[in-house]
């Protein structure tokens, strides 16, 4: 396998690398910014490839946020961006829910284990949820809570799917929820299983770690709609009508974001280092995920 192109300080070389695409697909965090803060040159490079006409989209696996949260983050930052710009891992899920599952009434209700930002996209594509955010589950579970969620009692029978996402106030309560949604026989779905996710300049952890004991419990993976799902890319270009060999993936992570990338036919694919992966993991010798190329920071595509 070729060894990917380091571009950091070669300008003729980043300007041959971008001519090559006319659509970019962008990880956010890691990438863009580490949580509120904006790495340096991001602004100014979104800006550059707009000059020269390049399509920009922002491919999240972030649950927490829809595109509308999103675009208000865009928003404070200072980077022009349109919400129809933004395609993130609970849209992904909902358009599968809503357009592909078709779930049949009376039975197609989502159970949520997530943020606002799930219920904002299910809702946006008239998909009927419980759980979420609700505030009848952010509370310890009870004795009696066995009882009733055994016997089904404080079930919704409606209930057709589970959706895992990033869930900021999980407890023993929603699992119990999930799970048993699941023994019943709802889909079980995800809207994506990372195992981290990068923010304050650290790493804290991400959805599939959140949703990891209902894993555990049920034996089985869900469907997950965010990167590395070529779900999601296939809904991508069906969207965007992109041409995916004049298309790159920029992104920190190698098994997510390059993944999908290379996986999904692009023509290119982009490392930064600003997040999580780092260049040893890609430059050793038998990595399984090489991107086609690396710089230490978006900022760097400035030349």
């Amino acid at each position: 396998m070729l060894e990917p192109r380091y571009l950091t300080g070669k300008k003729a070389e980043i300007d041959q690398f971008i001519d090559q695409f006319d659509t970019f697909l962008f990880d956010c965090d890691g990438v863009l910014w580490s949580g509120d803060h904006l790495f340096p040159g991001t602004a100014e490079v979104l800006d550059k490839l707009r000059s020269q006409g390049k399509r920009l989209v922002f491919v999240t696996n972030n649950s927490t946020k829809s595109r509308a949260d999103y675009k208000k983050k865009f928003d404070k930052l200072g980077i022009p961006c349109k919400e129809e710009e933004v395609f993130g891992s609970s849209y992904s899920a909902a358009i599968y829910i809503s357009r592909i599952l078709r779930l049949a009434p009376p039975k197609n209700k989502v159970f949520v284990l997530g943020e606002s930002g799930i219920e904002h996209e299910l809702a946006s594509e008239g998909v009927p949820f419980v759980g979420g955010t609700s505030p009848s589950l952010r509370r310890d579970i009870e004795p009696e809570d066995f009882g009733s969620i055994a016997d089904g009692s404080a079930l919704d029978p409606d209930v057709g799917a589970v959706l895992l996402g990033l869930d900021f106030h999980v407890n023993y309560l929603k699992l119990s929820h999930a799970f048993a949604y699941l023994q019943r026989g709802a889909r079980f779905l995800a809207t994506n299983v990372d195992s981290t996710l990068p923010a304050a300049h650290s790493l804290f952890p991400g959805a599939g770690s959140v949703g990891a004991p209902v894993v555990k419990a049920y034996g089985a993976e869900p469907v997950a709609f965010g990167k590395p799902s070529q779900a999601m890319m296939d809904a991508i270009e069906g969207k965007f009508q992109l041409d995916r060999k004049r298309t790159c993936m920029v992104g920190d992570r190698l098994n997510t974001d390059i993944q999908f990338g290379i996986e999904g036919g692009l023509g290119g694919t982009l490392m930064v280092l600003t997040g999580v992966s780092k260049k040893d993991e890609f430059l050793s010798e038998g990595s399984p995920v090489v991107p086609s190329a690396w710089v230490d920071k978006l900022g760097d595509l400035l030349g």
